[in-house]
């Protein structure tokens, strides 16, 4: 398949090299010319802007910081897209705003599936990411071949924007289990009792969950080196906020655990792991 590839930071160039592998054709665009090299260097072809990235090709496949940068860029990519062409975005935004930026490209002809992914880095270069697909039935399938390179869990949840509806539950959940195993490893330090004791006890009964196994042991080795930064945890839990205030909703957990990655942010650690909100609640109880 011929697909342009928009977006080659951290998960989006390993996205992008799979994609080769899977023998798929590719052009790439990306704002800093030097983001391009690698996947210049594995065979793709070069674009000089999000327009030429669509030009000629079947798939187009965005994977930029949110939605303003969604919005841009597809509007490029209608600028250069023949009939036919599906845009897949696979950045992680607010519902809302991705059925807009669908309703958008419908209207030019185009065919837009929101696609969120879960995994972090690790994820994204072993091509084991979960991805969570808004749209038609026929636009997913035409989607799906290259989503198969880049991942293993693949679902079509429902119609646009219920992509990003599941992204947004994903990190609901992701969110507030990283504060709840960071929160029983402050608790158990500070009543002296051994951190890694207490998870091995943990993962044998019901509070296991692949976060205490992976995640509790980063914690453990103090390895705050980012798979997944903070900031955008924070970002990614107030798209959460944004969206239930919309609704009237109320998810009480969901704003504790903001406010915690907000002050993770304001705290000087947007650029580490979320896990290392264990030093924040550390810090808070003289632990530290």
């Amino acid at each position: 398949m011929k697909i342009g590839f928009i977006g080659l930071g951290i998960m989006g160039r390993p996205m992008a090299l799979n994609l080769i592998k899977g023998g798929h054709e590719l052009t790439v665009w990306a704002r800093r010319a030097e983001s391009m090299q690698p996947l210049l260097d594995a065979g793709a072809g070069a674009a000089a802007s999000p327009a030429e990235a669509a030009r000629g090709n079947e798939l187009v496949i965005s994977m930029v910081a949110d939605a303003p940068d969604v919005a841009e860029v597809m509007r490029g990519v209608a600028a250069g897209a023949a009939p036919g062409l599906v845009a897949v975005d696979m950045s992680t935004i607010a519902p809302a705003a991705a059925r807009q930026i669908g309703e958008e490209l419908a209207a030019a002809g185009i065919d837009f599936v929101d696609a969120p992914v879960s995994g972090g880095e690790v994820g994204a270069i072993a091509g084991t990411l979960s991805i969570m697909a808004g749209g038609s039935d026929a636009a997913f399938a035409r989607a799906k071949p290259a989503f198969e390179c880049m991942g293993k869990n693949i679902v079509h949840v429902g119609a646009s924007g219920a992509g990003q509806v599941t992204k947004a539950a994903n990190q609901i959940v992701t969110g507030m289990g990283v504060l709840a195993v960071a929160e029983a490893f402050a608790f158990s330090a500070k009543n002296g009792v051994d951190r890694s004791k207490v998870r091995e006890a943990l993962l044998g009964g019901f509070a296991y969950s692949k976060i205490l196994e992976n995640h509790g042991q980063r914690m453990l080795d103090r390895n705050f080196k980012p798979g997944f930064k903070s900031w955008m945890h924070e970002k990614d839990l107030n798209i959460v906020m944004q969206t239930a205030h919309e609704l009237g909703l109320c998810l009480p957990g969901s704003a504790a655990t903001a406010q915690m990655f907000n002050a993770m942010v304001g705290s000087g650690h947007g650029e580490e792991d979320s896990i290392a909100v264990l030093k924040l609640l550390e810090n808070l109880s003289g632990q530290a």
